[in-house]
């Protein structure tokens, strides 16, 4: 509603107004300072030769002046500044299966990339007696504190098929009544 109103008052009598505002004069720019003019500096002669004079005082104290410039000592040329040098990192070759194609090839020691940790899961829920969290441990380098945590919390997949004949089982299951 209250867009409705504004409009009309907006609306109201536009082209009477447009047409006053284009009638009227231009109104007169500002006069400009005499020394922001180019044309003004091009025609005198006196400035263009006051500019192209050397001045032999300047000249003599530019002379004087001596730059020597030394790197200051135990600065990396390389790094540049704000660069901390970084610890370097054991890295140990993963060890893959028929995925060895989709991983990558060296790994920091205490982690495992994601088809290892998806290979050391499915051993440890195939084979729990042979793949303990303690050998599991020892093979991918890791803390057995955090080997205990990774298969208590990730589980992987497991695909289970259904025989046709629990199919029926459930479809012949009465279904309970409201009373």
């Amino acid at each position: 509603m209250g867009g409705r109103v504004t409009r009309v008052f907006r609306n109201f009598n536009v082209e009477n107004r447009a047409r006053r505002e284009i009638s009227k004069e231009k109104p007169t720019p500002a006069p400009r300072h005499r020394t922001a003019r180019l044309d003004t500096m091009a025609d005198s002669p006196g400035i263009k030769e006051e500019v192209l004079k050397k001045d032999e005082r300047f000249l003599t104290l530019l002379k004087d002046v001596y730059v020597e410039s030394r790197d200051p000592p135990g600065q990396v040329k390389d790094g540049g500044v704000g660069h901390l040098p970084r610890k370097q990192e054991e890295k140990r070759l993963t060890k893959l299966g028929q995925l060895e194609a989709l991983d990558v090839k060296k790994v920091p020691k205490g982690k495992i990339s994601l088809v290892e940790a998806l290979t050391l899961l499915n051993n440890h829920k195939l084979q729990p007696q042979i793949w303990t969290p303690e050998k599991i441990a020892a093979e991918y380098s890791l803390e057995l504190k955090e080997v205990n945590s990774l298969l208590e919390f990730f589980i992987p997949f497991a695909v289970q098929e259904f025989p046709k004949d629990t199919k029926k089982a459930i479809t012949s299951h009465k279904p309970k009544q409201l009373t």
